[in-house]
Protein backbone atom coordinates (compact mmCIF):
# COMPACT_ATOMS: atom_id res chain seq x y z
CA UNK A 1 0.00 0.00 0.00
CA UNK A 2 1.71 3.51 -1.10
CA UNK A 3 1.62 6.52 1.45
CA UNK A 4 -0.56 8.34 -0.66
CA UNK A 5 -3.06 5.43 -0.59
CA UNK A 6 -2.85 5.20 3.14
CA UNK A 7 -3.40 8.93 3.47
CA UNK A 8 -6.40 8.48 1.67
CA UNK A 9 -7.85 5.64 3.58
CA UNK A 10 -6.94 7.13 7.52
CA UNK A 11 -8.62 10.74 6.08
CA UNK A 12 -11.53 8.86 4.72
CA UNK A 13 -11.65 7.16 8.17
CA UNK A 14 -11.52 10.09 10.20
CA UNK A 15 -14.09 11.47 8.07
CA UNK A 16 -16.32 8.72 8.47
CA UNK A 17 -16.19 8.57 12.83
CA UNK A 18 -16.62 12.30 12.54
CA UNK A 19 -19.96 11.50 10.84
CA UNK A 20 -20.47 8.24 13.34
CA UNK A 21 -20.53 10.71 16.30
CA UNK A 22 -22.01 13.80 14.44
CA UNK A 23 -25.46 11.35 14.05
CA UNK A 24 -24.91 10.09 16.89
CA UNK A 25 -25.04 13.71 19.37
CA UNK A 26 -23.98 11.74 22.75
CA UNK A 27 -25.26 15.42 24.29
CA UNK A 28 -28.85 14.43 23.34
CA UNK A 29 -28.65 11.02 25.02
CA UNK A 30 -29.68 13.05 27.94
CA UNK A 31 -33.15 12.10 26.76
CA UNK A 32 -32.71 8.89 27.08
CA UNK A 33 -30.57 9.04 30.10
CA UNK A 34 -32.96 10.76 32.47
CA UNK A 35 -36.02 8.49 32.23
CA UNK A 36 -33.23 5.87 32.65
CA UNK A 37 -31.99 7.47 35.50
CA UNK A 38 -35.51 8.34 37.28
CA UNK A 39 -36.33 4.44 36.59
CA UNK A 40 -32.94 3.13 37.89
CA UNK A 41 -33.32 5.82 41.51
CA UNK A 42 -37.26 4.05 41.79
CA UNK A 43 -36.12 0.72 41.50
CA UNK A 44 -33.39 1.12 43.69
CA UNK A 45 -35.68 2.87 46.22
CA UNK A 46 -37.98 0.14 46.38
CA UNK A 47 -35.57 -2.79 46.56
CA UNK A 48 -32.84 -1.21 48.23
CA UNK A 49 -30.38 -2.95 45.43
CA UNK A 50 -29.22 -2.24 42.21
CA UNK A 51 -27.14 -4.18 39.59
CA UNK A 52 -24.95 -2.08 37.59
CA UNK A 53 -24.04 -4.35 34.91
CA UNK A 54 -27.82 -5.01 33.46
CA UNK A 55 -28.35 -0.85 33.84
CA UNK A 56 -25.36 -0.89 31.71
CA UNK A 57 -25.98 -3.09 29.02
CA UNK A 58 -29.59 -0.92 28.83
CA UNK A 59 -27.90 2.08 28.58
CA UNK A 60 -25.89 1.09 25.80
CA UNK A 61 -28.77 -0.75 24.31
CA UNK A 62 -30.82 2.29 24.23
CA UNK A 63 -27.82 4.45 22.85
CA UNK A 64 -27.66 2.31 19.85
CA UNK A 65 -31.46 2.65 19.03
CA UNK A 66 -31.04 6.33 19.36
CA UNK A 67 -28.16 6.54 17.03
CA UNK A 68 -30.16 4.78 14.46
CA UNK A 69 -33.27 6.21 14.84
CA UNK A 70 -30.78 9.56 13.98
CA UNK A 71 -29.60 7.36 10.95
CA UNK A 72 -32.56 6.48 9.46
CA UNK A 73 -34.49 10.10 10.09
CA UNK A 74 -31.38 11.91 8.58
CA UNK A 75 -31.58 9.46 5.49
CA UNK A 76 -35.60 10.09 4.91
CA UNK A 77 -35.15 13.53 5.96
CA UNK A 78 -32.81 14.01 3.00
CA UNK A 79 -34.51 12.41 0.33
CA UNK A 80 -37.95 13.85 0.99
CA UNK A 81 -35.91 17.48 0.91
CA UNK A 82 -37.04 18.76 4.14
CA UNK A 83 -33.01 18.91 4.90
CA UNK A 84 -31.70 20.49 2.18
CA UNK A 85 -34.93 22.94 2.63
CA UNK A 86 -33.73 24.40 5.64
CA UNK A 87 -32.74 27.75 5.02
CA UNK A 88 -29.18 29.36 6.08
CA UNK A 89 -31.46 32.36 7.84
CA UNK A 90 -33.21 29.14 9.70
CA UNK A 91 -30.41 27.00 10.82
CA UNK A 92 -30.07 26.74 14.28
CA UNK A 93 -28.80 23.85 17.10
CA UNK A 94 -32.30 22.67 16.87
CA UNK A 95 -32.54 23.02 13.31
CA UNK A 96 -32.25 20.76 10.02
CA UNK A 97 -31.58 17.22 11.90
CA UNK A 98 -28.09 16.49 12.63
CA UNK A 99 -26.49 17.56 8.97
CA UNK A 100 -24.55 14.81 8.31
CA UNK A 101 -25.51 14.50 4.79
CA UNK A 102 -25.50 18.16 4.34
CA UNK A 103 -21.83 19.11 5.77
CA UNK A 104 -20.18 16.43 3.53
CA UNK A 105 -19.72 14.13 6.73
CA UNK A 106 -21.43 11.12 5.77
CA UNK A 107 -23.32 9.94 2.65
CA UNK A 108 -26.50 8.62 2.18
CA UNK A 109 -25.73 5.27 2.11
CA UNK A 110 -23.59 5.67 5.60
CA UNK A 111 -26.16 7.20 6.65
CA UNK A 112 -28.24 4.01 6.07
CA UNK A 113 -25.21 1.73 6.87
CA UNK A 114 -24.88 2.92 10.27
CA UNK A 115 -28.56 2.77 11.14
CA UNK A 116 -28.67 -0.93 9.65
CA UNK A 117 -26.03 -1.44 12.25
CA UNK A 118 -26.81 0.29 15.17
CA UNK A 119 -30.30 -0.77 15.27
CA UNK A 120 -29.46 -4.58 14.91
CA UNK A 121 -26.69 -4.19 17.65
CA UNK A 122 -29.21 -2.54 20.22
CA UNK A 123 -32.01 -5.14 19.23
CA UNK A 124 -29.23 -8.01 19.79
CA UNK A 125 -28.20 -6.84 23.58
CA UNK A 126 -31.74 -6.59 24.21
CA UNK A 127 -32.54 -9.53 23.83
CA UNK A 128 -29.57 -10.79 25.60
CA UNK A 129 -31.30 -9.15 28.56
CA UNK A 130 -34.80 -11.02 27.93
CA UNK A 131 -33.81 -14.07 27.56
CA UNK A 132 -30.58 -13.79 30.04
CA UNK A 133 -32.29 -11.13 33.07
CA UNK A 134 -35.54 -10.12 32.16
CA UNK A 135 -38.11 -12.08 29.82
CA UNK A 136 -41.04 -9.65 30.58
CA UNK A 137 -38.97 -6.51 28.82
CA UNK A 138 -39.23 -8.15 25.18
CA UNK A 139 -42.64 -6.63 24.94
CA UNK A 140 -41.31 -3.07 25.88
CA UNK A 141 -37.77 -3.82 23.31
CA UNK A 142 -39.82 -4.90 20.29
CA UNK A 143 -42.32 -1.54 20.92
CA UNK A 144 -38.47 0.70 20.67
CA UNK A 145 -37.63 -1.14 18.15
CA UNK A 146 -40.60 -0.70 16.18
CA UNK A 147 -40.96 2.97 16.97
CA UNK A 148 -37.03 3.29 16.17
CA UNK A 149 -37.49 1.64 12.79
CA UNK A 150 -41.14 3.37 11.66
CA UNK A 151 -40.17 6.92 13.36
CA UNK A 152 -39.40 7.99 9.51
CA UNK A 153 -39.26 5.09 7.68
CA UNK A 154 -42.51 4.04 4.98
CA UNK A 155 -45.28 2.52 5.97
CA UNK A 156 -45.84 4.53 8.97
CA UNK A 157 -43.81 7.17 9.08
CA UNK A 158 -44.83 8.41 12.31
CA UNK A 159 -42.91 12.16 12.16
CA UNK A 160 -44.40 12.63 8.80
CA UNK A 161 -47.90 12.46 10.09
CA UNK A 162 -48.31 14.36 13.19
CA UNK A 163 -47.57 11.75 15.71
CA UNK A 164 -44.37 11.89 16.16
CA UNK A 165 -44.49 13.89 19.28
CA UNK A 166 -46.79 11.34 20.94
CA UNK A 167 -44.16 8.38 19.48
CA UNK A 168 -41.38 10.19 21.29
CA UNK A 169 -43.07 11.37 24.45
CA UNK A 170 -43.89 7.38 24.53
CA UNK A 171 -40.82 6.18 24.20
CA UNK A 172 -38.61 8.58 26.55
CA UNK A 173 -41.52 8.36 29.30
CA UNK A 174 -43.12 5.20 29.76
CA UNK A 175 -41.11 2.46 27.59
CA UNK A 176 -37.90 3.62 28.99
CA UNK A 177 -38.46 4.20 32.28
CA UNK A 178 -40.56 1.14 32.91
CA UNK A 179 -38.25 -1.41 31.24
CA UNK A 180 -35.47 0.27 33.43
CA UNK A 181 -37.32 -0.44 36.21
CA UNK A 182 -39.13 -3.66 35.00
CA UNK A 183 -35.12 -5.17 34.51
CA UNK A 184 -34.23 -4.06 37.85
CA UNK A 185 -37.09 -5.48 39.65
CA UNK A 186 -38.90 -8.02 37.28
CA UNK A 187 -42.10 -6.16 37.81
CA UNK A 188 -43.78 -2.70 36.74
CA UNK A 189 -45.95 -0.68 39.22
CA UNK A 190 -48.15 2.03 38.82
CA UNK A 191 -45.99 5.23 40.54
CA UNK A 192 -43.66 4.20 38.09
CA UNK A 193 -45.47 4.73 35.34
CA UNK A 194 -47.17 7.97 36.58
CA UNK A 195 -43.57 9.25 37.33
CA UNK A 196 -43.12 8.48 33.46
CA UNK A 197 -45.85 10.99 32.38
CA UNK A 198 -43.99 14.53 32.93
CA UNK A 199 -40.68 12.93 31.13
CA UNK A 200 -42.55 11.80 28.13
CA UNK A 201 -44.70 15.38 28.18
CA UNK A 202 -41.86 17.22 28.66
CA UNK A 203 -39.48 15.49 25.47
CA UNK A 204 -42.24 15.83 23.72
CA UNK A 205 -42.53 19.61 23.74
CA UNK A 206 -38.58 19.25 23.22
CA UNK A 207 -39.69 17.78 19.78
CA UNK A 208 -42.48 20.68 19.29
CA UNK A 209 -40.39 23.67 19.94
CA UNK A 210 -37.82 22.22 17.84
CA UNK A 211 -39.97 21.90 14.86
CA UNK A 212 -39.91 25.90 14.38
CA UNK A 213 -36.92 26.36 13.14
CA UNK A 214 -37.62 23.65 10.21
CA UNK A 215 -41.06 24.77 10.21
CA UNK A 216 -40.96 26.00 6.05
CA UNK A 217 -38.62 23.32 5.08
CA UNK A 218 -40.65 20.47 6.47
CA UNK A 219 -44.17 21.86 4.78
CA UNK A 220 -42.51 22.28 1.41
CA UNK A 221 -40.71 18.49 2.08
CA UNK A 222 -44.21 17.39 3.36
CA UNK A 223 -43.06 16.71 6.70
CA UNK A 224 -46.51 17.00 8.66
CA UNK A 225 -45.78 17.18 12.02
CA UNK A 226 -47.80 19.01 14.36
CA UNK A 227 -46.65 22.74 14.57
CA UNK A 228 -46.55 22.26 10.26
CA UNK A 229 -50.31 20.78 10.54
CA UNK A 230 -51.90 23.60 12.94
CA UNK A 231 -49.76 26.32 12.34
CA UNK A 232 -47.07 28.53 14.44
CA UNK A 233 -49.13 30.94 16.29
CA UNK A 234 -51.79 28.25 17.45
CA UNK A 235 -48.68 25.53 18.48
CA UNK A 236 -48.03 27.61 21.01
CA UNK A 237 -51.04 26.74 22.34
CA UNK A 238 -50.23 23.28 22.23
CA UNK A 239 -46.66 24.24 23.58
CA UNK A 240 -47.83 25.65 26.58
CA UNK A 241 -50.69 22.62 26.95
CA UNK A 242 -47.94 20.45 27.26
CA UNK A 243 -46.22 22.37 30.31
CA UNK A 244 -49.29 21.98 31.63
CA UNK A 245 -50.05 18.48 31.49
CA UNK A 246 -46.59 18.24 32.74
CA UNK A 247 -46.79 19.55 35.72
CA UNK A 248 -50.31 18.41 36.31
CA UNK A 249 -48.71 15.07 36.21
CA UNK A 250 -46.21 15.52 39.01
CA UNK A 251 -49.31 16.49 41.26
CA UNK A 252 -51.17 13.57 40.92
CA UNK A 253 -47.30 11.37 41.50
CA UNK A 254 -47.26 13.35 44.49
CA UNK A 255 -51.15 12.64 45.78
CA UNK A 256 -51.04 8.96 44.17
CA UNK A 257 -47.45 8.17 45.64
CA UNK A 258 -47.92 10.15 49.39
CA UNK A 259 -44.85 11.63 48.26
CA UNK A 260 -44.79 15.65 48.43
CA UNK A 261 -41.14 15.48 47.54
CA UNK A 262 -41.89 15.26 43.73
CA UNK A 263 -42.83 18.48 43.95
CA UNK A 264 -39.84 19.58 43.86
CA UNK A 265 -39.60 19.53 39.96
CA UNK A 266 -41.34 22.74 40.21
CA UNK A 267 -38.15 24.11 40.35
CA UNK A 268 -37.98 24.11 36.58
CA UNK A 269 -41.74 25.99 36.40
CA UNK A 270 -39.98 29.56 35.82
CA UNK A 271 -37.93 28.44 32.83
CA UNK A 272 -41.52 26.92 31.41
CA UNK A 273 -43.03 29.65 31.94
CA UNK A 274 -40.27 32.13 30.40
CA UNK A 275 -40.04 30.01 27.41
CA UNK A 276 -43.96 30.03 26.57
CA UNK A 277 -43.49 33.59 26.85
CA UNK A 278 -40.56 33.99 24.65
CA UNK A 279 -42.36 31.34 22.43
CA UNK A 280 -45.70 33.66 22.20
CA UNK A 281 -43.56 37.01 20.92
CA UNK A 282 -41.27 35.03 18.69
CA UNK A 283 -42.71 31.94 17.37
CA UNK A 284 -41.87 33.70 14.03
CA UNK A 285 -38.57 34.86 14.98
CA UNK A 286 -36.17 31.97 14.99
CA UNK A 287 -32.99 33.84 16.28
CA UNK A 288 -34.74 35.15 19.35
CA UNK A 289 -36.87 31.87 19.74
CA UNK A 290 -33.81 29.79 20.14
CA UNK A 291 -34.14 30.79 24.34
CA UNK A 292 -37.40 28.93 23.92
CA UNK A 293 -35.39 25.99 22.68
CA UNK A 294 -32.61 25.98 25.00
CA UNK A 295 -35.23 26.73 28.22
CA UNK A 296 -37.34 23.33 27.57
CA UNK A 297 -34.55 21.35 27.02
CA UNK A 298 -33.46 23.02 30.38
CA UNK A 299 -37.05 22.34 32.33
CA UNK A 300 -36.45 19.00 30.99
CA UNK A 301 -32.99 18.29 32.90
CA UNK A 302 -34.46 20.18 35.74
CA UNK A 303 -37.18 17.69 36.31
CA UNK A 304 -35.38 14.46 35.71
CA UNK A 305 -32.90 15.73 38.60
CA UNK A 306 -35.26 16.46 40.70
CA UNK A 307 -37.17 13.38 39.82
CA UNK A 308 -33.87 11.46 40.87
CA UNK A 309 -33.89 13.23 44.18
CA UNK A 310 -37.51 12.98 45.07
CA UNK A 311 -36.98 9.12 44.55
CA UNK A 312 -33.85 8.95 46.90
CA UNK A 313 -34.59 11.10 49.30
CA UNK A 314 -36.99 9.47 50.92
CA UNK A 315 -33.99 6.61 52.16
CA UNK A 316 -32.58 8.96 54.30
CA UNK A 317 -35.34 9.13 56.93
CA UNK A 318 -36.09 5.45 57.23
Amino acid sequence: MSMKTRIIEDSELKRFWKGFWQIADPKIWIASTIPMAVGAAMAYADRGSFNWSWFLLGVIAIYLLETGKNAINEYVDYLSGVDRYVTPDKRTPFSGGKKTIIDGMLSLRENLFIGIVTVASGSALGLYIVFMREPLVLWVGLAGVFFALFYSLPPFQFAYRGVGEFVVGLTFGPLIMSGTYLVQTGTIIWPVVLASFPLGFLIANVLWINQYPDYEADLKGNKMNGVVRIGKEKGVTVYALLFGLAYLSIIILAAFSGNPLWLIAFLGLPAAVRAVKVARLYFDDIPKLIEANAKTIAVYQITGLTMIAAALLPLLFQ
